[in-house]
């Protein structure tokens, strides 16, 4: 019995020592890792250095399409037996005085949208490409640079341009995107979706007008003002 005593403390002694009890890090399979210096000094130089061209905004570029024009059908005025293609607007016989500016820039940003990826639809694209290029579009920098285009002229009615004026007073909080453009160019976006918005409850044929001014394809027959 004595004998035995050792070989019990011999075998406790290896069974503590091959017990690890030092405290272990649970694993996380989001963990991130520092950045290296270059990476971190390219992200700030980018991010501080002001872009001189951020307002020089080219809109052939952006509607660009690489889209054979050769073998158009004539088709139809109607489309799947609809006189348009864009869905019906509620019934408002006078807009300004039921809505809002922001109301009807937040319809009119949906409409614009939707003209934006009509637009891109052809050639098939796979969905990131269809995400940038609509995206450069919808863009507060890019809306503003094709509402200067759209007023250098005598295209727009006194009734539409008053309808500008009116859309570019929205007041609304501080948001990344108006910080990012400034608030003059962020008005003047807005302002663009009010008279889209406007229109759309109004007068679609003039809205057809104006969007193919600027340069979106609105008939799937004919190519846009920018494809001329």
């Amino acid at each position: 019995m004595a004998a035995a005593l050792p070989m019990l403390s011999l075998s406790s002694t290896v069974r503590a020592a091959s017990v690890d009890t030092g405290h272990r890090l649970p694993y996380n399979p989001h963990r991130t890792y520092p950045k290296k210096p270059e990476a971190l000094t390219a992200a700030s130089s980018s991010t501080t250095t002001p872009d001189k061209n951020a307002t020089k905004i080219s809109i052939s570029e952006l509607l660009k399409r690489d889209i054979s024009k050769p073998g158009r059908e004539v088709l139809d005025e109607k489309y799947l037996g609809y006189e348009t293609w864009l869905p019906t607007p509620p019934q408002a016989e006078k807009p300004r005085s039921v809505f809002s500016p922001a109301s009807l820039a937040y319809i009119g940003d949906c409409i614009y949208e939707l003209y934006a990826r009509r637009h891109f639809l052809l050639p098939p694209l796979n969905i990131e490409e269809y995400n940038d290029r609509v995206m450069a579009v919808v863009r507060c920098e890019a809306q503003d640079a094709m509402l200067r285009k759209l007023m250098s002229g005598d295209f727009l009615s006194p009734e539409e341009r008053d309808v500008l004026r009116w859309g570019k007073n929205i007041g609304s909080s501080k948001t990344k995107t108006k910080k990012r453009a400034g608030v003059a160019v962020y008005n003047r976006a807005s302002s663009l979706e009010t008279l889209v918005g406007y229109l759309y409850l109004t007068n679609v044929q003039r809205l057809d007008e104006i969007m193919g001014r600027i340069g979106f394809s609105t008939d799937s027959s004919s190519p846009s003002e920018q494809e001329k």
